[in-house]
C-alpha cells in the first residue's frame, strides 16, 4: 500500500472518529421485565429504536429530536429535562435535531405487561403520575433537603436520578437503608414500604417506572 493510499485512510479515519465517539448507549438493567439504556446522540446523531418492545424514554437533557418512523414521516419537537413519553413498539430512529448532545433513558418492556390500573395507590402527596398502561407506572418524585416524605410503597422499579441527594429509607421495622443517588444514576430497586428522608442540601428529583 502506498503512502498516498495510507494517509487517505489515516485521513478518513481522524475525520469520522469525533462522530463515533461522541455517541454512547450503555446497558444499565437487564432482567425479567425490562432492559433499560442510557443513550448520548451529538447534534446531528440518529439511533435506530428498537422495533420489538413497546418503551418509555426520559430525557436527562432538553434539546430537539426529530423522530423518523418507517414509512418515512418525521416529526421534530423540543424535549425538556424530565420529560417522559411512551413509545409503542415500531421501527424508524431519533435524531437529536439540537445544537447540545441530547441524553436519554429508555426502558424496554419484555412482558406483556398486565390489565390493571394502579392509579395513585401507594404513593404519597408529593408524587406525580406522569403516565400509566398495561406496561408501566411512571411518576414524579421530588423531596426538598433536609425533607421527609410519608409512608408509602412502591412496586419494584427503575429510578433515573436527574437531580441527586444523599438518602435514607427509614423501613417499617425501625431500621435505616442508605439510599443516596447521584445526578445522571439510574438503578433498579425492589418494591418496599418505607419513608423518605433527604439528608442532604440538595433537593432530589427522580423519576420512577414500575413495569407490570
Amino acid at each position: 500500500m502506498g503512502y498516498r493510499t495510507v494517509g487517505f485512510w489515516m485521513v478518513l479515519v481522524f475525520a469520522i472518529a469525533p462522530a463515533i465517539a461522541s455517541a454512547s448507549s450503555v446497558e444499565k438493567i437487564r432482567n425479567d421485565k425490562v432492559l433499560t439504556v442510557e443513550v448520548t446522540l451529538a447534534p446531528g446523531e440518529s439511533e435506530t429504536i428498537p422495533a420489538d418492545y413497546p418503551s418509555i424514554v426520559v430525557f436527562m437533557t432538553p434539546g430537539n429530536e426529530e423522530m423518523t418512523r418507517a414509512d418515512g414521516t418525521r416529526q421534530r419537537e423540543d424535549v425538556k429535562e424530565g420529560e417522559t413519553v411512551f413509545q409503542a413498539a415500531h421501527s424508524g430512529s431519533v435524531m437529536n435535531a439540537g445544537a447540545m448532545p441530547l441524553r436519554y433513558a429508555r426502558v424496554e418492556f419484555h412482558t406483556a405487561g398486565k390489565d390493571v390500573t394502579w392509579g395513585r395507590t401507594g404513593m404519597p402527596p408529593n408524587y406525580t403520575v406522569l403516565l400509566e398502561n398495561r406496561y408501566a407506572r411512571a411518576y414524579d418524585i421530588k423531596i426538598a433537603a433536609h425533607e421527609f416524605e410519608q409512608r408509602h410503597t412502591h412496586h419494584a422499579r427503575v429510578v433515573i436520578s436527574l437531580q441527586g441527594a444523599t438518602l435514607e429509607h427509614l423501613l417499617p421495622n425501625g431500621q435505616k437503608q442508605p439510599s443516596t443517588l447521584k445526578t445522571g444514576e439510574i438503578v433498579w430497586r425492589p418494591g418496599a414500604t418505607h419513608v423518605g428522608h433527604n439528608l442532604g442540601d440538595t433537593n432530589l428529583w427522580v423519576i420512577a417506572i414500575e413495569p407490570k
